[in-house]
């Protein structure tokens, strides 16, 4: 069936016609957008790469010209979290590799990274099926890899994963008997996330006390999508999340918190970053369009949609996340998109435990900020670019490649025309799924142009990509965004906790040992 699907969309996609190849690409008179500020300007591309960007840009003969006047032109969208082909709770996510980025590029989102899951622990193992995935990716991409166990082997294999450009790995705290770890295991990938330089990533829910209060919601004879979201509250989030920052203040390691839903874990954020603390949050884009409501629809179909750990909160918490982007003190907006059919789905209907978690969003992403947040004027464009792409840019470093619209930075862009309105649903997204979450939510502002490689992909609602052209981005560790600093910060800390003079203290009668002693 899914060989069939590969089958019918590739076919789809060769009737949109090849993808442009033009050498040059000029984008003309639009208000250029970076974290920086904005301005009127043209933008030159050569061979997929941005070779200007001021007025007045003349292009060689032959370049194919996009009228941007009173349109915004963005660096193209970074998505930091998806599951693409994703094998879990017993099936593989119905969104590939070609499916999942061919709605990306519709939407304006130019790379996204994805989680590839180690088999039974090995990571080079979980590396080649994923690389086997992504044969038929249509744009750039990276992977983080997931720590689900902790021997001397998956040590070492973080150090070949950050050979290969793999500078970020996940720790679940939550889904108990599958992919959770234990404090203990926690520290030991911290500390050696720290000595490779790459980022740790926590999914912050406790996992144990969730187990628990499953086992009580689904006896009491809960066992609709609704338990899903009675048995995960906020609170467990919010104290799993302060428990990860707290270990990550001891190994001072930077932390990188997933998929932020509730205003309790993005209260143990702001605690942490008040001490100086080098962790950011990121928060889905459903978090911010769409609330816990719906998994009480009458209609399964609609309510197991939108199940995804941790879960959907209501108004108040909603709220309080598009605050905390609009305030600085939540870092970035992805998607956690993993996409499931309704009839996957369907498993799970006489029980909320086994309904596969996921919902989509790798297309909405841009569409459901500019509604959400640039719309009712919380932030301003130079903040979109910063939520969207930018910081995420620096915080994986990708960043000048990816992340600015400058000369010397990879031609990915999407052209936002803010006048145009459009209904997001099922019937018109390009997703594989036969569902959407967003259904029927109106957006005012539209990407109507996607450039990505130096290829006008996406134009006036005609898609024209290439199977294969995707491309393995690699990501160095230590990234500046990060590390910088984190020496210097390790000194002040022990200097601020204990003012009472320099250590190891020297005391009367004390001897340096010698050197067999030792």
């Amino acid at each position: 069936m899914r060989n069939l699907h590969l089958n019918l969309i590739a076919g789809l996609l060769a009737l949109t016609g090849s993808t442009v190849l033009a050498k040059n690409v000029l984008i003309k008179g639009g208000t250029v957008v970076n974290v920086e500020g904005q301005l009127i300007a043209d933008v030159l591309i050569t061979d997929g790469i941005i070779k200007a960007v001021h007025k007045g840009v003349e292009a060689p003969s032959g370049t194919t010209v996009i009228d941007a006047k009173g349109k915004y032109v963005v660096p193209g969208g970074i998505d930091p979290h998806t599951h693409l082909s994703f094998p879990f709770m017993g099936q593989v996510s119905h969104e590939t590799f070609l499916s999942g980025q061919t709605a990306a590029l519709a939407g304006g989102t130019t790379m996204h990274l994805d989680f590839a899951l180690p088999i039974d622990g090995d990571l080079e193992a979980g590396i080649k099926r994923h690389d086997q995935k992504a044969e038929l990716a249509v744009m750039d991409y990276s992977y983080h890899v997931p720590i689900t166990k902790w021997t001397e082997k998956v040590s070492s294999q973080m150090a070949s994963m950050v050979k290969k450009g793999i500078n970020s790995f996940k720790f679940f705290m939550a889904y108990k008997g599958a992919l959770m770890v234990g404090d203990e295991l926690l520290l030991d990938g911290l500390q050696r996330c720290k000595e490779l330089g790459a980022l740790a990533m926590v999914h912050g829910e406790n996992g144990d006390a969730i187990a628990m209060a499953q086992k009580a919601t689904f006896d009491a004879g809960i066992t609709g999508p609704e338990g899903h979201i009675i048995s995960r509250p906020a609170y467990l989030e919010g104290e799993a999340t302060g428990r990860a920052i707290k270990l990550a203040r001891l190994t001072k390691t930077p932390l990188y918190v997933v998929h932020v839903m509730s205003k309790d874990a993005a209260e143990e954020i702001v605690k942490g970053r008040a001490t100086g603390q080098k962790v950011w949050g990121e928060v889905v884009a459903g978090a911010i369009g769409l609330t816990d409501e719906k998994c009480w629809d009458p209609d399964f179909k609609i309510a197991a949609a939108h199940v995804i750990s941790p879960p959907l909160r209501n108004k108040e918490h909603q709220m309080a996340l598009r605050r905390a982007l609009a305030g600085g003190h939540l870092h970035l907006v992805a998607t956690d998109h993993c996409g499931w059919n309704s009839t996957q789905k369907a498993v799970g209907r006489h029980d909320f435990r086994i309904l596969p978690n996921g919902i989509h969003g790798i297309e909405e992403r841009l569409h459901v900020m500019w509604e959400t947040l640039v719309n009712t004027g919380l932030i301003t464009p130079s903040d979109f670019v910063r939520l969207s792409s930018t910081e995420a840019a620096k915080i994986f470093n990708l960043y000048p490649q990816k992340g600015m619209i400058a000369p010397g930075s990879d031609a990915d862009i999407a052209i936002i025309d803010p006048t145009k309105e459009h209904v997001l649903s099922a019937k018109t997204h390009h997703s594989a799924l036969d569902t959407s979450v967003y259904e029927g939510m109106n957006i005012k502002g539209k990407v109507v142009t996607t450039i990505s490689q130096g290829r006008v992909v996406w134009n006036n609602g005609k898609l024209s990509v290439e199977p294969g052209s995707g491309r393995f981005i690699r990501r160095q560790p230590f990234a500046p965004h990060l590390y910088q600093g984190i020496k210097e910060q390790e000194a002040r800390w022990i200097a601020e906790e204990f003012p009472y003079g320099p250590v190891p203290v020297k005391r009367q009668g004390d001897r340096t040992p010698e050197r067999e002693e030792l």
